[in-house]
């Protein structure tokens, strides 16, 4: 089978590629300091949040929406442990250093940051988003942070999601396959 692409051979082509995606995966002090600066130059944040465990269409539809929403998508993370937590002991599927990776690798996704708390409102209430975005499976008043973003002049909003997609779903139907 011929290649439709050129692996690139050059070791130092390869890390800087590795490099730019990891370069979008910040701590909550990098997080800060760069959307600081976006918003300096005028740039809405968008920020959402969410495990991003088995990336599928549903999600990249949600997430180009939400980025379409404002100049930069900032993404909160849910740590393996957390997602442990939020959906049991079998999850996540893909642990959370390929997760950010994936997320960062979306040219629509600005920022990642790893969140381990169980909500994301003390992520939201550092980074201080224009625009808070959530899947219209959310109600506004049911959306964390909303109050603050509110609060401090911003937007919440919600977005449709992609019918008869999710992750639950998916595993579910590779289960009853093999």
């Amino acid at each position: 089978m011929q290649r439709l692409y050129k692996q690139p051979k050059n070791y130092f082509f390869r890390i800087y590629y590795k490099k730019m995606t990891e370069s979008k995966i910040l701590s909550l002090i990098e997080a800060k300091q760069k959307i600081e600066q976006w918003q300096s130059e005028s740039k809405k944040i968008v920020f959402t949040n969410g495990c991003f465990d088995i990336v599928h269409l549903g999600h990249i539809d949600y997430l180009e929406k939400a980025r379409n929403l404002g100049d930069k998508l900032v993404l909160g993370l849910n740590t393996d442990a957390s997602v442990r937590r939020l959906k049991g002991q079998s999850r996540p599927v893909i642990n959370e250093y390929a997760r950010s990776r994936m997320m960062a690798a979306m040219g629509f996704i600005d920022a990642v940051i790893l969140f381990d708390e169980p909500t994301p409102k003390e992520l939201i209430e550092t980074l201080c988003p224009n625009i808070l975005v959530k899947g219209d499976d959310y109600s506004v008043e049911n959306i964390v942070g909303a109050d603050f973003v509110i609060k401090n002049g911003g937007e919440v909003k919600t977005i449709s999601l992609v019918k008869g997609y999710s992750t639950s779903s998916i595993i579910q139907k590779i289960k009853e396959s093999y």
